[in-house]
């Protein structure tokens, strides 16, 4: 049977009556709702949305390729080039300049006891070294152990980062030079001129990337300048003369003769130049491309003066100066075994029977040469500079023929001296002294000391 159906109330009759009772809590539950939703004031906000104007959506066409519609595409013009007056060039100064140190005042002259020092009678040249006797290693060690660095051996003596430094062979005194990173050469001998005994010149524009003082005029430092310039440092004269020149891009240099006055010369671009002091002009005799990237590194063999050993990329190839053609030259020998970029060689100082190279593949491999084959000793040292300091490399000392200095990124700050099978002979640190990297490192010819130069522009010596 069906459910009976509910009668509604009649016209008058009071709502609800009639109802059951879930009828009744049915319509309250409505009654309660409505009541709710008014007060929310639904409808009004939906009226009022209703009345609001529609956004009219703009129509955009559809992005055609012009390569489909068979078209040109447009050709975009780049912005004007800077004017020249808004780009800072850096010009060599022209030569020969006057020694005029820049941190003295105006028309000062250099003083009698730099003039003095630098005069001093030449000490024996690489032939009379060799000719020597060497010290063995106890007794090596011993005088390393000696050497001690104290404040007044820490000295600012260019105002940037060095990157070339090398001792004055003057043995009554110890006289240095570093240049910088904006071609400002610096000489310090720890004397009561200049600034703190430092007299800085300024004879280059761009970093000063080899320095050396002649062996055979003492009294003259000859500086090379990634600005293209090469200069000598005439004391006597009292002028920095031109020696060679290009454009720009000079790297490094050797002397390529006894009496200093031929030079080998290399530049960024893999050419090699016989350069002859005595020839009028600052031009080259010849000139020998070699690699078609960068010549790092050149040393010349200290006997045998014809041989040339060349840091090209990841090799060294060792040349006859007499055979060098203007293109494709042949080397007499080659050593590899490098992964990255060699960042110098070196023949030993006194024989030249061993080849020394520092690389970016964090090795540095002593090479002994036998009828120009290579027998390696290799050993691993941490060379990653960066971008702030100047490359390691390590350097014979002069006075030894099978040992060597470099510089270590190792801390506490430190300068390791090796022999050349690997083993460490002697670390140089001082807590209160050294702090900081050096990374440019030399010995001294004749006396038991060492330099070291670090990136703010100050070099440190240890001596006994």
């Amino acid at each position: 049977m069906g459910e009976p159906k509910r009668r509604s109330a009649a016209p008058g009759e009071e709502p609800g009556k009639g109802l059951s009772a879930y009828e009744l809590e049915r319509l309250e539950n409505i009654r309660q709702n409505q009541a709710f939703l008014s007060s929310l004031k639904l409808f009004q906000q939906s009226s009022a949305r209703r009345q609001k104007p529609a956004v009219v959506k703009e129509v955009v066409p559809s992005r055609r390729s012009l390569r489909l519609q068979n078209k040109q595409a447009e050709v975009l013009t780049l912005p004007p080039e800077p004017r020249e007056t808004e780009v800072v060039k850096q010009v060599k100064p022209p030569g020969p300049l006057p020694m005029e140190p820049v941190n003295m005042a105006e028309g000062s002259e250099l003083p009698p006891q730099f003039l003095q020092l630098c005069s001093e009678v030449k000490t024996p040249n690489r032939v009379e070294i060799s000719q020597g006797v060497e010290l063995d290693l106890k007794e090596y060690c011993s005088l390393l152990k000696k050497m001690r660095i104290s404040e007044d051996q820490v000295a600012k003596v260019v105002k940037e980062r060095i990157f070339s430094a090398a001792f004055h062979p003057a043995s009554t005194s110890l006289l240095m030079a570093a240049g910088d990173k904006y071609g400002k050469v610096g000489i310090w001998s720890g004397g009561d001129w200049g600034d703190d005994g430092v007299l800085l010149f300024e004879p280059h524009t761009r970093p000063v990337g080899c320095l050396a003082f002649s062996k055979a005029h003492p009294a003259q430092l000859l500086s090379l300048s990634y600005d293209g310039s090469l200069r000598c440092m005439d004391v006597e004269k009292g002028a920095f003369d031109d020696v060679y020149g290009i454009e720009d891009g000079l790297k490094t240099f050797d002397f390529l003769s006894h009496d200093c006055a031929t030079l080998v010369v290399g530049d960024w671009y893999g050419n090699v130049a016989i350069v002859d002091r005595r020839t009028p002009g600052t031009s080259h005799e010849s000139l020998h491309s070699l690699d078609p990237k960068v010549v790092r590194c050149v040393s010349v063999h200290p006997l045998q003066q014809q041989y040339v050993a060349v840091a090209e990329s990841r090799e060294v190839s060792i040349y006859d100066a007499r055979c060098l053609k203007k293109t494709r030259s042949q080397p007499v020998s080659q050593l590899q075994g490098h992964s990255l970029s060699i960042s110098s060689c070196y023949f030993s100082p006194c024989t030249g029977n061993r080849v020394l190279t520092s690389c970016m593949d964090n090795y540095v491999r002593c090479s002994l040469i036998n009828f120009f084959f290579f027998h390696l000793s290799v050993r691993r040292h941490d060379m990653r500079t960066g971008r702030w300091l100047s490359k390691l490399s390590a350097v014979w000392d002069p006075k030894q023929e099978d040992c060597l200095l470099v510089g270590s990124m190792s801390r506490p700050r430190r300068v390791q001296v090796f022999h050349e099978s690997g083993r460490l002979l002697h670390i140089f640190k001082d807590n209160e002294h050294l702090s900081t990297v050096l990374s440019v490192t030399a010995f001294h010819p004749t006396r038991n000391a060492i330099l070291g130069g670090n990136a703010s522009g100050r070099l440190h010596v240890f001596s006994d």
